[in-house]
């Protein structure tokens, strides 16, 4: 599956040891809290503190008591279960057997922020958090257990960026009052100066309600100097999340293992043919002239949506394409996805942002650039 490109990066990690505090913190959390309503977790701190390793823990420790968990994303630079410059809300209802190595998941409803940090937008993507916690609260925090038994409760883990100084900061703590967590497991590091304040930081006149603060210090290595932290270089990482979400395009049974035979196969898959006139366009965080849309759509990473009849409603977004090339002549978009054609049938809305075809992919034999193909992309 996917995570096959993943694991040939993760393979010479060494096994992580959890401290005891976090042991602790966690058991605090599934275990010493009220049934109703269930815990909602908020993890935070700064860069490289463990906030995901620690998240990844909490999750099968909440899953050794309830049968699913719900997950939401906020860190757009490295997702846990999606591919990089989403937000999103995943079920899961499986444990994870190696704390080391992460896996793709379909959300069950995501957003695409279309880039890597939330600092070019900041409202917007706040919004995407608030109306995943709006959907959250409306299908998964039920008052009235006569309801459908179809929804059931969750707790939540939520991960936050390591993003905590200046905006930063601003933003988590807009993020901590939206969601209004029954805990918030604050990790600090070595260095003082990089930690959020002492104490909940996001207390003030306007905000009261009761949360459980849990401080832990961030774990390099145990007493017997074992890994606790796997280090990773975030664009690498960025890469291979990419390159697994693509590598869904072809059947587990096909032998695709090296990233050069993944590039080869996806230059050389048939793409879909979208008729131009049944999409719209949209542009995130920039303007495009209209006469250079399709020049800046070819050969570009775009989050596949389906837009909404009300203004004020946000568009999901369904998962991610390739735009192969473009035929203006025919009307016609070619693309590469792995999102089904039940699912496909309904995108009417392509938005581009700043996440890109990872470079390695465009080295193909015989061709420096098999998606930027000029008689595919005509200008009539």
């Amino acid at each position: 599956m996917a995570s096959n490109i993943l694991e040939t990066e993760e393979a010479s990690s060494p096994s992580i040891h959890i401290p005891q505090e976090w042991s602790e913190a966690a058991n605090t959390i599934a275990y010493d809290s009220p049934t109703s309503p269930l815990p909602v977790s908020l993890i935070c701190g700064a860069k490289n503190c463990g906030k995901t390793t620690f998240s990844r823990y909490l999750l099968n420790t909440l899953l050794q008591r309830y049968r699913r968990v719900g997950y939401l994303d906020t860190d757009v630079g490295q997702p846990e279960f999606t591919t990089p410059g989403f937000v999103s809300l995943t079920v899961v209802d499986k444990l994870t057997p190696d704390l080391t190595i992460p896996c793709l998941k379909t959300p069950e409803r995501c957003f695409f922020f279309g880039d890597v940090s939330s600092k070019r937008d900041p409202s917007t993507y706040l919004k995407y958090i608030s109306t995943l916690c709006n959907y959250y609260r409306k299908e998964y925090c039920i008052s009235n257990t006569s309801e459908s038994t179809a929804k059931t409760e969750l707790p939540l883990v939520v991960n936050t960026p390591g993003w905590v100084k200046g905006v930063g900061y601003d933003i988590l703590v807009d993020m901590v009052k939206c969601i209004a967590p029954s805990h918030v497991v604050k990790i600090n590091i070595s260095s003082e100066r990089k930690n959020l304040p002492a104490g909940a930081f996001w207390l003030d006149e306007d905000f009261c309600e009761e949360v459980n603060l849990i401080e832990i210090n961030s774990a390099r290595h145990d007493s017997f100097n074992r890994s606790v932290l796997v280090q990773k270089d975030a664009r690498l990482l960025r890469d291979l999340r990419i390159m697994a979400y693509f590598r869904q395009c072809f059947s587990s049974s096909l032998n695709i293992t090296t990233i050069k035979e993944l590039a080869n196969a996806l230059a050389s898959h048939p793409p879909y043919q979208v008729p131009i006139s049944s999409i719209k366009i949209r542009h995130l965080h920039c303007q495009v002239p209209h006469t250079e849309i399709f020049y800046s759509l070819n050969a570009s990473i775009v989050g596949l949506a389906v837009s909404s009849e009300q203004s004020e409603t946000l568009p999901w977004c369904s998962g991610l394409g390739i735009v192969r090339g473009i035929d203006t002549s025919k009307g016609l978009l070619y693309m590469i996805t792995p999102v089904p054609p039940s699912s496909l049938e309904k995108v009417d809305l392509l938005l581009q942002g700043f996440i890109q075809i990872p470079t390695c992919l465009l080295q193909v034999q015989g061709s420096m650039s098999p998606y930027m193909s000029t008689n595919v992309l005509a200008t009539s």
